[in-house]
């Protein structure tokens, strides 16, 4: 089952939800009738209604009653609050797409007394239409809905479904936290070659071009990483120069050591909702 006949509410709405809605837009998967917004701030409901055509309101409950896919896009901290007061006009058959960072679809169903839910973790190139969402659905969920889901979370860019929920608690960790990573990495090569000498805007154009270049290299080849390596890394040269003080810094080890923080992090944040959802349990 398509979205065509399907009508969305994105609670939150904020810049996530905001990419989804202009994905969905563009991809002609709804059109934007089929669409309503919830925000807190007059301005910025004006924004979305303005920008996109959707109507954008200022309750969370009233989006959601005209809903059948419902996005939650709040913050982990809103959670209990706001799913509470979601709960009574949740309705059965309705399903709830969850993009909040860290909140196990235990912590959701305890507040929200639902089970038909997926949880899922985009990342911010998805404002862009390239990101990377992995996402788990609950055993309660058809596969109409499932198909709804990928349809929605597709409008982002990439999408994968798992069959374990703790995978996307490892998604968040990899992909969710990966452009952190990755503008770290930009912003230092970008500062090494101003000291080397270079204005830094030629700098910011050499790194970034470099970057997209490489991962669209790697992309098409197919082949491992150290192979692509491999390939540049002439005996004696430049980049065995450079290859060897990178890992005399660890950069290997202190990339993996990241990557594990911020999923401890994940599963610290999704411990803690479970915690303040537990009294909604029933």
């Amino acid at each position: 089952m398509s979205l065509r006949d399907r009508t969305i509410a994105t609670i939150g709405s904020g810049v996530m939800a905001e990419a989804m809605i202009a994905g969905l837009l563009k991809g002609e998967e709804v059109g934007p009738e089929q669409i309503v917004a919830s925000h807190p701030r007059p301005e910025r409901r004006e924004e979305l209604a303005r920008v996109h055509g959707i109507q954008a309101i200022e309750s969370n409950v009233d989006a959601v009653a005209r809903a059948d896919v419902v996005v939650l896009a709040i913050k982990p901290q809103m959670l209990a609050r706001v799913g509470r007061e979601l709960a009574p006009a949740l309705r059965e058959g309705q399903l709830v797409i969850s993009i909040i960072a860290g909140a196990t679809t235990r912590a959701l169903a305890n507040v929200l007394r639902r089970h038909q839910i997926v949880r899922s973790m985009p990342n911010t190139p998805a404002q862009l239409g390239r990101g990377m969402t992995v996402w788990y659905a609950t055993p309660e969920v058809t596969e109409a809905q499932r198909a709804q889901a990928a349809s929605l979370l597709g409008s982002l860019g990439m999408e994968l479904a798992v069959d374990d929920e703790k995978l996307v608690a490892m998604a968040t960790a990899v992909s969710g936290t990966g452009p952190t990573y990755v503008f770290l990495v930009m912003e230092a090569l970008i500062d090494a070659a101003v000291h080397l000498g270079f204005p830094r805007h030629i700098a910011h154009d050499l790194v970034i071009e470099t970057l997209e270049g490489s991962t669209l290299f790697a992309k098409a080849s197919g082949m491992h990483p150290a192979q692509l390596r491999n390939m540049v890394t002439s005996p004696g040269g430049t980049s065995a120069a450079a290859l060897h003080e990178l890992e005399s810094g660890r950069l290997r080890t202190v990339l993996s050591e990241a990557v594990w923080a911020a999923f401890r992090r994940t599963e610290e944040l999704g411990r803690q909702l479970e915690a303040d959802t537990a009294a909604d349990e029933g």
